[in-house]
């Protein structure tokens, strides 16, 4: 292994300084770009090469002093060495990049980055690992663990949580500690991003619609705050537990049905006539059905090539597509721009410290 001297150039997507030696980009964690460091080789490929922090030699004025005591070594948190403002400023500029480098979109108009009130003690739930008696977090890249007592950016009951299961001396295993007592549906994350981000898509949604389409709807989150604006609701997710949840309080033009996004969105693209979906109106037949919207909230993969496809085909009047992943948003929005105008991205920060990225998009066609 050799080290070198860099100087950062940039934060690329996923957490890791970018510098140059020789025209090649090396990555090198927990650094600002401005910084001039020293850092070791540890991988070298023909484009790019890893590498390990050895000395800030030059440090940024926006680096301040992490909270935690495994960061650095813990793999979950990639930025608590920055300031937060320089934080959202970098998630900023990443989800700008990814459009238009991935996405081809170059005049996407791209909001400012809704940020967490909470930068520490938001997360309402961790999954902890055990084995050989140690509880905690795998270290950066490996598949090691790093004995944890405390996790600075969980909230206090899921850090209860977390004394009490090492208290008990768990068996081998994962362990996922909850705030909630309803450990069988997911929920977002930081509760109080989760409540902007479904603020901002009630704002998005004009009164007096016809039909919703909830794809990938979980427990309804998001149908539930809309369906004083809508006919008809139908929520669509794979997750029985989280269908069962939704369907706890439903009332009469709720519906929610268990089952692959792909096939059910190409069922109701099938329909045609009356009936089905106790009376639903049907999508394929679009006579009387004066608008249509519809909710993608896909995990980091993103949306499938047939469910792209079944997007064109239905032409909503309106989508929202919800994204975990802004490199998988940039490759769909750059399909779907063959029928729909990209009115407005917002970045949401749901995981501060950490390299996660959250982002709304709005078409209509």
């Amino acid at each position: 292994m050799r080290t070198v001297d860099l100087k950062i150039e940039d934060i690329g997507f996923g957490g890791k300084g970018v510098g140059r030696e020789q025209g090649k980009a090396v990555f090198v964690p927990y650094t600002i770009e401005g910084e001039t460091v020293s850092a070791e080789i540890l991988r070298e490929k023909k484009q790019f090469a890893e590498a390990d922090l050895v000395e800030v030699k030059e440090s940024s004025p926006l680096r301040v002093t992490p909270e935690c005591p495994y960061f650095g070594k813990c793999g979950g948190c990639a930025y608590q060495h920055i300031d937060y403002e320089h934080q959202l400023a970098i998630k900023w500029r990443q989800v700008r990049n990814l459009l238009q480098r991935i996405g081809k979109l170059r005049d996407i108009p791209l909001r400012p980055i809704v940020p967490s009130r909470k930068q520490y003690e938001y997360r309402n739930r961790i999954t902890v690992h055990v084995q050989d008696a140690v509880t905690g977090f795998f270290r950066r890249d490996s598949h090691r663990l790093i004995d944890i007592e405390r996790c600075p950016i969980s909230c206090e009951e899921v850090n209860r949580a977390l004394t009490e299961l090492r208290g008990r001396n768990p068996r081998d295993g994962h362990y996922t500690l909850r705030s909630s007592s309803n450990w069988r549906v997911f929920t977002q994350t930081n509760n109080e991003v989760a409540d902007a981000l479904r603020d901002l898509i009630v704002d998005l949604v004009p009164p007096d619609q016809d039909l919703l389409i909830d794809a990938y709807c979980g427990a309804g989150f998001f149908a539930k705050a809309l369906l004083n604006k809508f006919e008809r609701v139908i929520g669509i997710d794979w997750d029985k537990f989280a269908i069962a949840a939704a369907k706890e309080n439903a009332i009469e033009k709720e519906t929610y049905i268990t089952g692959d996004v792909e096939t059910e969105l190409f069922r109701l693209l099938q329909q045609t006539g009356k009936g089905g979906l106790d009376a639903a109106p049907t999508v394929a037949d679009r006579r009387g059905l004066k608008s249509l919207t519809l909710i993608v909230d896909p995990p980091g993969t993103g949306l499938s090539a047939n469910v792209r496809r079944w997007i064109l085909d239905l032409t909503p009047t309106t989508v929202i597509y919800v994204s975990c992943n802004p490199a998988t948003l940039a490759r769909d929005l750059k399909e779907l721009r063959e029928k729909f105008t990209i009115h407005a991205v917002t970045p949401l920060d749901m995981f501060p410290q950490t390299a996660e990225i959250e982002a709304v998009a709005h078409l209509q066609p």
